[in-house]
C-alpha cells in the first residue's frame, strides 16, 4: 500500500464531481462538472486542479458508472446459465406488474435475450442432495456454446447453490479466459432464485464496465491508492471492486449518508431525516447518528426495475433535482422531471445549450441563487438564459416568470416532501421527532420549505454540506457485508450450530480485510438473523448477542420488533431464513472545522419567496459567529452551496461548522 498523509474523497454525480481533501489538518474542497462519457476525466481534472497529479495519495471513490449503466440499459453481451427448464426465470420473475390494474401493460423486454440463456445438469435438491448431476459432456456443451455465442460476461446461477457451490464452480472452471464470470454462490449465497439470479445477472452485466473505468483510472493516477465505496457505507479495494460491480449501486449516496451521521454526531443530533438533492436526483433516508448505531441496511432494494438482494443503504430515491426539467403535460399541467439536464447540456443558466426549464433555473429566476457567486465566482451563470427557459413555461400557464418559476419550485419541495413521508410516516415514525439534514449542491435552498411541510422544527445544513457524499467517504471504513441462507426452525438448532455458521463467514471477512491491510485486532463484527413467522415471505434483522440465552433473546426480540413494526405478533413457530456478518475495520477521524470569524452581512438581494419581491440579507457561511443566532430571510453563501432561510426561521452556527435551523413560528 502507498504510503501517504493526505486523504482524498471523490463523488462521481450526475452534474458535479465533488472532492474533499484531508491533509491531517484541515479540509479543502473542489467541483468540475462530470464528464459521464468518460467519468474518470473529471477525475483526473480536479486532481490536477488541486495540484495533486504527482502527490502521494489516497482516494476514496464513489462511482456512479455501474448505476448509470443499469439504469439506461448499456450492460454488456451477458449469457446466463442455470439448470434445465428454468431459462425464463429472470424474464417471468415474481410475476408481479409495475400497473396492477393495467389490462393492457406495455411488453417489457426481458433482461437476458432467450438466444443467451443457457440450460445444464448439476440441479440440486432443498436439502443438498442430487437431482441431477452435471456430466462432462455437458460441461463440453456449455463450453462449446459460449464460445459460438462470445458473451463479455457470464452469470451463473444454479438452484440451491449456495447450500453446495461444486458444480457451479465446475462450470466457471470451463469459461474462456477473457471473459467476466459472476457465480451465485459468490455474489449472494441465499435462497430466492429469482432475486439471487438477477443480483448475479446485473453484476456480470455492468462488471466488465465497472473494471475497465476503475483500470483506466488506475492507471491514471499511479500515484495514488485507490479504495472504492460500497452500497453498504463501506470500502474495498479498487483491484476488488470490479467484481463485486453489483455491490457499487448505491456508492455515491451511501457516501452521503456516512457524512450526514459524521456530522450530525458532531452536533449532537442523534435522530435523522436525510435528504441528498443533487442535480439529478434526491435520496431520502431515516438514520441515527449514535457511536452505537450503524447505518440501516436492506436486502430489498432496486435499481430500475430490477430487485437488488445484495445489502445496501436503506434509502428512497426520486427524480427531482437541481436538473430536473419542468415541463407541460397534454393536459396543460405544470409536471417536473425525472428527465434531468445533467451536466451536458445542463440547466440553461448554465450556457452549455440547454434551453428547457429547471429547478436550478426556477432557484436562479427567484434570486435564491446569485449569478456571480456560483462555485464561488468560477461559473457564472446566465439569468438571461434561466428567464428565457422559464418563459416557455410562464407563456402558456399566463404567469409571470417569476409565478413560473416559484411553481417549479413548489412542485419540487412536493416531491421530495413526500418520499420523506414515505421513509417516516408510512414507517410508523413522526418526522416531528426528528431533524432534517439537507445537502447536496441544492439541498440548501430547499430546507426550510421541507420541514415547514413536514411539520419539523429542526433542522442542519452540515458544514460543506454540497460535497456531503465525497465528505462521507473519508469517514467511511474497510468493510464487508457476508451472508448465508440456513432455511430452518429456529427452535431447530442450538447456539453452537448457529455460531458455527457465523465463525465461517466471519473468518471469509477477516482473511479478505486482512489481505487489505487490516490487523484483526482492528476489525469489528456485527452478527444478525434474518427471522421470520413460519410461512412469511420477509424477514426482520435481529441482532445475536452471544450469551447464555442466545436463542431465546433472538426470539423475545423478534417478536417484540414484529409487534412494533405490524402492530402484532403471532405465536406460531419462527424460522431462520439467513445468518449475516458485518465486519468493519477502524473509523477515520477528520475535523470539521475551526473557524472563529465575526458575522457580517455582505450585501443584500431581491428575491421573490411568493407573489412579490423583498430584500433580503447575502450572509458568507465562512463569517458566522460561531453560537450567535439571526433571523430569516436570509441566503447564506458559500463555495459549493447555498442556503436559504425562510422567514420565521433562526440560524446559528455551531463550533463544527455546522448551521442548527429552528423554525419558531410552528405550532408543534
Amino acid at each position: 500500500m502507498k504510503l501517504t498523509t493526505q486523504l482524498l474523497g471523490v463523488d462521481t454525480g450526475g452534474t458535479f464531481t465533488d472532492f474533499v481533501l484531508f491533509d491531517g489538518e484541515q479540509l479543502k474542497i473542489h467541483k468540475v462538472l462530470s464528464t459521464p462519457h468518460a467519468p474518470e476525466e473529471a477525475i483526473i481534472q480536479g486532481v490536477t486542479e488541486l495540484g495533486l497529479l504527482d502527490e502521494p495519495l489516497n482516494i476514496v471513490h464513489g462511482s456512479t458508472v455501474a448505476t448509470n449503466a443499469a439504469l439506461e440499459g448499456k450492460g454488456v453481451r451477458t449469457a446466463f446459465i442455470t439448470n434445465h427448464g428454468l431459462g425464463d426465470m429472470l424474464t417471468i420473475g415474481r410475476q408481479t406488474r409495475e400497473q396492477l390494474y393495467a389490462w393492457h401493460p406495455s411488453p417489457v423486454t426481458p433482461p437476458v435475450p432467450r438466444e443467451l440463456c443457457l440450460e445444464t445438469g448439476g440441479r440440486l435438491g432443498a436439502d443438498g442432495s442430487v437431482v441431477e448431476d452435471l456430466s462432462d459432456d455437458e460441461l463440453a456443451l456449455l463450453k462449446k456454446e459460449i464460445e459460438r455465442l462470445k458473451p463479455e460476461a457470464v452469470a451463473i446461477n444454479l438452484l440451491f447453490s449456495f447450500i453446495d457451490d461444486r458444480f457451479e464452480k465446475a462450470i466457471e472452471a470451463i469459461i474462456p479466459d477473457g471473459i467476466f464470470i459472476s457465480r451465485s454462490s459468490k455474489i449472494l449465497p441465499e435462497y430466492r432464485e429469482y432475486e439471487r439470479g438477477i443480483t448475479t445477472w446485473l453484476n456480470a452485466w455492468v462488471g466488465p464496465l465497472v473494471q475497465a473505468y476503475l483500470q483506466r483510472l488506475n492507471d491514471s493516477l499511479p500515484n495514488a491508492n485507490i479504495t472504492v465505496m460500497q452500497s453498504t457505507g463501506g470500502t474495498i479495494d479498487v483491484s476488488l471492486a470490479g467484481n463485486e460491480a453489483v455491490n457499487m449501486l448505491l456508492s455515491g449516496p451511501a457516501g452521503g449518508l456516512a457524512g450526514a451521521r459524521y456530522t450530525a454526531a458532531a452536533s449532537g443530533q442523534q435522530k435523522l431525516l436525510s435528504f441528498d438533492m443533487g442535480g439529478t436526483s434526491t435520496d431520502v433516508a431515516m438514520l441515527n447518528s449514535r457511536p452505537d448505531e450503524e447505518l440501516t441496511l436492506t436486502n430489498n432494494g432496486k435499481i430500475g426495475r430490477y430487485p437488488v438482494a445484495v445489502p445496501m443503504v436503506d434509502m428512497h430515491t426520486i427524480g427531482a433535482g437541481g436538473g430536473s426539467i419542468a415541463y407541460l403535460d397534454a393536459g396543460g399541467l405544470l409536471q417536473l422531471g425525472p428527465e434531468s439536464a445533467g451536466a451536458h447540456p445542463g440547466p440553461a443558466c448554465y450556457g452549455k445549450g440547454g434551453t428547457a426549464p429547471t429547478v436550478t433555473d426556477a432557484n436562479l429566476v427567484q434570486g435564491r441563487l446569485q449569478a456571480d457567486a456560483f462555485l464561488g465566482g468560477k461559473m457564472k451563470l446566465n439569468t438571461d438564459a434561466a428567464r428565457t427557459a422559464v418563459k416557455t413555461i410562464a407563456t402558456p400557464l399566463g404567469l409571470s416568470i417569476e409565478a413560473a418559476a416559484q411553481g417549479i419550485i413548489e412542485i419540487a419541495n412536493e416531491q421530495m416532501a413526500q418520499a420523506l413521508r414515505v421513509i417516516s410516516v408510512q414507517q410508523g415514525h413522526d418526522p416531528r421527532d426528528f431533524t432534517l439534514v439537507s445537502f447536496g449542491g441544492a439541498g440548501g435552498l430547499h430546507v426550510c420549505a421541507l420541514a415547514e411541510k413536514l411539520g419539523m422544527t429542526r433542522a442542519l445544513v452540515p458544514i460543506h454540506g454540497g460535497v456531503l457524499s465525497a465528505l462521507g467517504m473519508l469517514t467511511a471504513p474497510r468493510a464487508r457485508q457476508l451472508s448465508r441462507t440456513l432455511n430452518k426452525p429456529l427452535l431447530a438448532l442450538d447456539d453452537a450450530q448457529i455460531t458455527e455458521q457465523f465463525e465461517r463467514l466471519k473468518q471469509q471477512g477477516i482473511t479478505a480485510l486482512q489481505q487489505e491491510g487490516l490487523n484483526q485486532t482492528e476489525i469489528t463484527t456485527r452478527l444478525s438473523l434474518d427471522l421470520c413467522y413460519q410461512g412469511q415471505s420477509s424477514t426482520l434483522n435481529i441482532p445475536w448477542k452471544i450469551s447464555n440465552h442466545s436463542i431465546d433473546d433472538a426470539i423475545s426480540n423478534f417478536h417484540q420488533t414484529h409487534e412494533s413494526r405490524y402492530g402484532h405478533r403471532l405465536n406460531c413457530n419462527i424460522e431462520l431464513v439467513n445468518v449475516r456478518t458485518g465486519l468493519h475495520g477502524p473509523m477515520p477521524s477528520i475535523a470539521l472545522s475551526s473557524l472563529t470569524t465575526e458575522q457580517t452581512p455582505d450585501n443584500s438581494t431581491s428575491i421573490y419567496p411568493r407573489d412579490l419581491f423583498s430584500n433580503v440579507s447575502i450572509i458568507a457561511r465562512d463569517s458566522l459567529t460561531r453560537g450567535k443566532a439571526f433571523h430569516g430571510p436570509a441566503l447564506i453563501t458559500e463555495t459549493v452551496s447555498t442556503t436559504f432561510i425562510n422567514q420565521g426561521w433562526s440560524c446559528t452556527r455551531d463550533g463544527t461548522g455546522n448551521l442548527l435551523l429552528i423554525n419558531s413560528t410552528s405550532p408543534h
